[in-house]
């Protein structure tokens, strides 16, 4: 994938096909620590031991349309690549964690992209999903909940 934000996009997908009602999207740019990390955290259908163990084989899939899976994968080769990791934590019934990290100024780091856009796309196609979304740059912070959006719409009509 060309930047983060496909990969923020394929990730929070996989979310909304679990049936989650409530994604986090967090994003930190820590150029003091010379990190990048980005978190999805959902209250979908969760993943068992075995599945969370499996899901970073590109030739294992929960879907039934094809053979393989590689959005997992891909986004911990991306985070690999730049001297960074990804952690998976998931429960059945209880939703998936996944937190990948990056070296900020690692030269193989894939630029962020077009976050907005994709923001856009998610929450305009599952006006039903709650998303928040986080973003913190050294210090300053931008946050958005569609849920208090909504309301704030719904109140002041």
């Amino acid at each position: 994938m060309e930047d983060l934000s496909l990969h923020i996009l394929d990730i929070v997908e996989n979310s909304i096909r679990a049936r989650a009602k409530k994604i986090e999207i967090k994003i930190i740019e820590d150029k003091k620590r010379d990190l990048l990390n980005i978190e999805i955290i959902d209250d979908g259908e969760g993943m068992d031991e075995k599945t969370v163990k499996n899901v970073l084989d590109p030739f294992f899939t929960t879907k039934n349309t094809r053979k393989v899976g590689l959005g997992l994968p891909l986004l911990a080769q991306s985070a690999e690549e730049s001297g960074g990791s990804i952690k998976i934590k998931s429960k059945p019934g209880k939703g998936t964690r996944i937190k990948a990290t990056f070296g900020y100024s690692h030269i193989d780091r894939r630029p962020l992209g077009d976050i907005c856009k994709s923001l856009i796309v998610l929450i305009a196609a599952n006006p039903d999903i709650n998303f928040i979304y986080e973003y913190r740059e050294n210090g300053a912070s931008y946050h958005l909940d569609t849920k208090e959006l909504k309301n704030d719409i719904t109140n002041n009509k």
